[in-house]
């Protein structure tokens, strides 16, 4: 019997944490944001725009999806030690999972508010709906840009379509916004409010989804355990393929470990690599652990 455990570390690794080099562009983002959050939700409340509100409450949300997203980045970077033996990889995946709580609760709030004013409709300043989320537009169209070229990683590419989904619902508005003052109604506002709040809840409900399946050490979306069994079970010498685990370490980085029956013996370290290059090339898979075994035998009482 024998393990083998090889990150072919010599190709490098092209899904690393949020880069040094991003750093930046997080603390440009959370301040251009913050700032704008501060802004909107004044205006929003002096002209009595629920749609500003709710973009508000959205734009506050991705302020602390960003601070979340940065601090587990760094966090992520920490070495391993005796208590944490795989560092703090997964710190991403809980950020991931709080994100989605703020964003559950800022539905529930925005909701209660937008099924009221759609009781009873108050009158809405257009024109300050037009200005406000016309510089909302710039500014997360901008802070968009800021993640573009990092869309190797799948935290840097959230954060980008999280701006750049900002940078539509702020399009909205404006719609919304111009709409009223051409018409004078003042069910458009609430009714563009409730938009915003379904394309909140649909891009909740699928990060809500995906972190809670990575906090069980679900097999990470984009990996097919069916076809990582077939090649490992194609490799020459195996005759079978059982215990096979596949997980995420972090919300970049995937695991497994899998135990090869072959028959002939340990195939040796060359053999090791080219699995392990296999593994990160063609299936996004990292880590590998690999346990070799001669006989399924030796497993009928357990491995």
């Amino acid at each position: 019997m024998g393990a083998g455990h090889s990150h072919s570390h010599d190709h490098g690794h092209g899904h690393s944490h949020a880069p040094a080099d991003f750093g930046n562009a997080f603390l440009i983002g959370i301040v251009l944001n913050t700032a704008f959050v501060v802004i909107e939700a004044v205006y929003g409340w002096i002209s009595g725009s629920m749609a500003l509100i709710a973009d508000a409450g959205h734009n506050l949300s991705d302020v602390l999806a960003l601070l979340l997203a940065w601090g587990a980045s760094v966090a992520a970077k920490r070495p391993a030690s005796e208590r944490f033996t795989y560092g703090y990889k997964s710190s991403t995946i809980l950020a991931a999972l709080a994100n989605a709580g703020l964003l559950l609760v800022a539905i529930g709030a925005i909701l209660f508010e937008t099924l009221h004013r759609i009781a009873e409709p108050a009158p809405v300043a257009g024109e300050t709906m037009v200005v406000v989320a016309g510089i909302g537009i710039a500014i997360n169209a901008g802070t968009a840009a800021l993640f573009m070229r990092g869309q190797h990683d799948i935290n840097i590419r959230g954060a980008f379509l999280h701006m750049a989904a900002d940078a539509l619902v702020s399009l909205g508005v404006v719609i919304a916004g111009v709409a009223i003052i051409m018409t004078g109604e003042r069910w458009i506002d609430p009714a563009v409010s409730l938009g915003i709040v379904l394309v909140i809840a649909w891009g909740t409900w699928g990060l809500l989804k995906d972190s809670v399946a990575m906090s069980m050490l679900g097999v990470p979306k984009g990996i097919s355990e069916g076809k990582v069994r077939t090649y490992l079970a194609s490799l020459p010498g195996v005759e079978a393929v059982h215990d096979l685990h596949i997980w995420p370490m972090s919300t970049t980085e995937t695991a497994l470990t899998a135990h090869l029956v072959m028959p002939a013996g340990h195939p040796g370290d060359p053999f090791l690599r080219k699995l392990a290059d296999e593994l990160e090339h063609h299936h996004r898979i990292g880590h590998p652990t690999i346990q070799i075994e001669t006989t399924r035998a030796n497993c009928a009482g357990g491995c």
